[in-house]
């Protein structure tokens, strides 16, 4: 099986962590503060925050901002639902806003629900692309709202030369599958010195020092052993994305052409991509359903996924809260009836490249 993901460690990672096992500081500490440091560098911010993983991102944002009952979040309808999570874990209302074919929340579509309970801006950069930026930024200037970015996929991803997480308050997972990880982990990026320092309060109980509370605080920390995992990553980060790109060029060669099979888009020269995912569109016009081509390539050795069955706010749990409001986004239901993930990960060989598209090609008849 060619698998979706994979994770591998190397020799570095290896002895960092075996350097916090015998220092005998496991909980934050030194290798905590150089990842910071490192992956503050990396995006061109002030500030980076490391936290438990990348949901507890998104919960300590929400919550250094202030969110409470009647606040909204205008977000994406298409994404994990860490994303909807967060936002009703701080009180606040989630208001959904359409996607363009760049499986990111359009600006217009933004624009049409903005209120006066409008607080938070929160664009999801999917699969590794950045949503487009510009007009949203624009828009949290006109109506002073705060733009919080949800880059759990997006570590390294650029827009116009501007890292993700450098836009306002950004949002960072390393779980297991992600083009970073630690196993899990997260990270908050900010340029606002205020929010930082109510974020490394937020993450340590609310103490400014032992026994000295500030605010009411939890327990979000980073352990060295996470740190000591994602420390090597930091410098290879853009040797890795290089090879996503190159494997995705691969594919997006490989398999063009082919009817209903609708390609990730093409990334824009002012807007890198990162690939975490190579997300495919599966139309009517290919002859079979999704489910029956993600069976087929499975049988065949070829691992993928399905990112996301559904819009994040259908399911029972949500509709049944008053807060989360149903509402009309066409395209994002459309993606979600469509989309497939196929390997794109750094440790492909060209030989599975190759297998891969010979798979796809070979099920669907073309």
């Amino acid at each position: 099986m060619i698998p979706v993901t994979k994770v591998a460690f190397g020799p570095e990672e290896e002895a960092l962590v075996l350097e916090v096992l015998r220092s005998g500081q496991l909980a934050q500490g030194a290798f905590v503060e150089r990842f910071e440091r490192d992956f503050a560098a990396l995006h061109d911010v002030p500030h980076a925050i490391a936290v438990s993983n990348g949901t507890t991102a998104l919960v300590a944002a929400m919550q250094a901002l202030d969110l409470g009952p009647g606040d909204e979040v205008i977000t994406s309808p298409f994404t994990f639902v860490a994303t909807l999570n967060a936002i009703l874990e701080a009180g606040a209302s989630p208001r959904f806003a359409d996607i363009g074919d760049d499986f990111n929340v359009r600006a217009d579509a933004v624009a049409a629900l903005v209120s006066e309970r409008t607080k938070v801006l929160m664009p999801v950069h999917l699969f590794g692309y950045m949503a487009d930026m510009d007009p949203l930024v624009l828009l949290a200037n006109e109506h002073a709202f705060a733009l919080v970015e949800d880059a759990a996929q997006a570590i390294g991803a650029q827009y116009r030369g501007r890292r993700a997480g450098s836009f306002g308050l950004g949002c960072f997972s390393l779980y297991a599958t992600k083009n970073l990880t630690t196993g899990e982990g997260g990270v908050v990026t900010t340029a606002d010195d205020h929010l930082a320092d109510r974020l490394r309060l937020l993450r340590n109980q609310g103490m400014r020092a032992r026994y000295q509370y500030e605010l009411v605080g939890h327990n979000y920390r980073m352990t060295d052993l996470a740190a000591a995992v994602g420390l090597p990553q930091l410098a290879e980060l853009d040797e890795m994305s290089s090879k996503r790109r190159a494997n995705a060029r691969f594919l997006r060669a490989g398999l063009a052409g082919v009817p209903g099979l609708v390609p990730p888009p093409e990334p824009e020269p002012d807007r890198t991509h990162v690939y975490h995912q190579f997300t495919v569109r599966i139309t009517s016009d290919l002859g079979m359903s999704r489910d029956r081509f993600v069976q087929a390539l499975t049988e065949r050795g070829v691992g993928c996924g399905v990112y996301y069955p559904r819009v994040v706010f259908d399911y029972d749990c949500y509709r049944r809260d008053p807060r989360v409001e149903i509402a009309d986004v066409p395209h994002a239901v459309r993606c979600a009836s469509e989309v497939v993930s196929l390997p794109v990960h750094q440790h492909l060989t060209t030989i599975e490249l190759e297998r891969i598209v010979e798979v796809v090609r070979d099920v669907v008849g073309a």
